[in-house]
């Protein structure tokens, strides 16, 4: 039975201060100088992968983001008239939503499918013809999808650009551009070519790079900006943590990287912690290095933030949600502007 006598009832939700913490996007906008004509390149094209994009655009949309953030009344709405298919196969509350709020702040209209039983498919319908309907029906396609191959199956034939919002382990490239626009608010250094040796950072990624879309897609990203990175230590005690092919190609980009089991040992003289446990696997998903936790017993280094794409589950302890190193809700919610400047820069017609 609903306690109706709950205390909060009786208070007023005061709203969040939008301008709370805006000086750490204008650092940034102000270490990088606007150069709109290197993400001309991005106009009316898919996100599939990471491995698309590079240093100078990132850096860009980083910026971009960090217009949309300090500038909450937009003068007009780009996207009106367009609209998003939100089609997503697999569960999600964040992408979703953050991908559907930024398609409304932007003025367009959003058609979504959140059951693939409810599609042709389920029918047998095929992959091709579900896209040509699609270039029909829509603007743009957001596509999560436990099956890895479908995007791929579905850009031979589309018309309208897709976005990928997770196929299955491969890759998650929003996300990852949220997780660098995160770094780079904290430490705008972390976007110049020739940072001051003491802005390096050395990041520990708790994770199976080979086995996690978020960990694949995070580290192609941070390969581009590898002039200001330390060192990338992996934490996992998986015998054979990387795909084929992966730690050489993100070597030869110029990470410098480390495997590591011991979690403690590390943190403290580790300056980002990115963490997660899950890995979508067909239709649903397992937790890898879920014996890794953090708490406010942790040895986190003074000044270290943590990051999580989120869902969180016993890795990340409530108990730091309320101390410096949370990054993580700062994260997601940036999630929002990263997808802004991403949509604004690929749908122009």
């Amino acid at each position: 039975m609903v306690d109706k006598t709950h205390p909060k009832l009786d208070e007023r939700i005061e709203p969040t201060n939008w301008t709370d913490g805006l000086d750490m996007p204008m650092s940034l906008m102000e270490q990088i100088p606007e150069d709109p004509a290197s993400l001309a390149d991005l106009a009316n094209r898919s996100v599939v992968s990471g491995k698309q994009f590079t240093r100078e655009q990132v850096a860009q949309l980083c910026r971009l983001a960090a217009k949309f953030e300090t500038t909450q009344t937009m003068g007009q709405f780009p996207l009106t008239g367009k609209i998003l298919i939100s089609a997503f196969y697999e569960p999600s509350t964040r992408t979703r939503l953050s991908f559907e709020s930024v398609w409304h702040r932007l003025g367009g209209d959003v058609i979504s499918i959140t059951d693939p039983s409810t599609t042709g498919v389920a029918k047998g319908e095929s992959l091709h013809d579900v896209a040509e309907m699609m270039s029909h029906y829509g603007d743009v396609v957001v596509l999560r999808d436990s099956n890895e191959e479908a995007i791929y199956e579905m850009l031979d034939v589309l018309r309208i650009p897709i976005i990928n919002a997770g196929n299955g382990t491969d890759e998650h490239p929003t996300q990852a551009m949220a997780d660098i626009y995160a770094i780079a608010k904290w430490r705008p250094e972390f976007l110049m070519d020739n940072p001051p040796e003491d802005k390096k950072i050395r990041i520990c990624v708790i994770g199976v790079p080979g086995r996690m879309r978020t960990v694949r897609s995070l580290l192609s990203f941070l390969a581009l900006f590898s002039p200001a990175i330390r060192e990338v230590v992996i934490i996992c005690n998986a015998k054979q943590p990387f795909s084929p092919g992966q730690k050489e190609d993100l070597e030869k980009a110029g990470l410098k990287l480390k495997v590591a089991p011991d979690l403690n040992a590390e943190l403290p003289d580790t300056d980002v912690v990115y963490i997660n446990a899950i890995a979508w696997v067909g239709d649903s998903y397992e937790e890898l290095g879920s014996e890794y936790r953090l708490d406010s017993d942790s040895p986190l280094k003074n000044g270290s933030i943590i990051l999580h794409p989120l869902a969180r589950g016993e890795e990340l302890a409530t108990d730091l949600d309320n101390t410096p190193h949370n990054w993580y809700f700062a994260q997601a919610r940036g999630a929002v502007y990263m997808r802004m400047a991403v949509m604004t820069s690929l749908v122009r017609f």
